[in-house]
């Protein structure tokens, strides 16, 4: 059985160097620039940090998933994403991008267990695996007794 799923967006350009992106059956647009470095507008999103944001909210949603089916409790899950781009084959792209996970556990005997689910929501992340761009993880497991009151 084949499964297929589509998702829509609509971006267009407003004025200037601004324009908005809204997406199908989501609430709220967004209001976007090409980056100051290749003259757009300051303090707007890029594309370049949607990609990232991409790659980042799919991690965290991913790692809760694995965490969840590998029994793992966990009190937080971060993820700093930064992309490196870089002109190859004459023309600029993503050539690394780097995750920083930081997940936070209760208990000390859970770390081996919190690593595999880190480096396996990595693996598993349908769009940092839907990119060409070479994949650089940088996790961090931190033990974190629960709060008591």
């Amino acid at each position: 059985m084949d499964q297929k799923y589509m998702y829509r967006a609509h971006a267009r350009w407003t004025v200037h160097r601004r324009g908005i992106v809204d997406g199908e059956n989501v609430s709220g647009v967004i209001d976007f620039s090409t980056p100051p470095e290749f003259g757009g507008e300051a303090n707007l999103w890029t594309p370049e940090h949607f990609l990232l944001a991409a790659v980042g909210s799919c991690y965290v949603a991913t790692f809760r998933g694995v965490a969840e089916a590998s029994k793992l409790e966990f009190q937080a899950i971060e993820v700093t994403v930064e992309g490196l781009i870089e002109k190859r084959d004459g023309s600029l792209r993503f050539t690394k991008i780097f995750l920083r996970p930081e997940a936070t556990i209760y208990r000390a005997e859970d770390q081996d267990r919190a690593l595999r689910v880190v480096e396996k929501a990595e693996r598993v992340c349908l769009v940092a695996r839907s990119l060409s761009s070479e994949i650089v993880m940088e996790p961090k497991v931190m033990v974190e007794a629960p709060v008591t009151i």
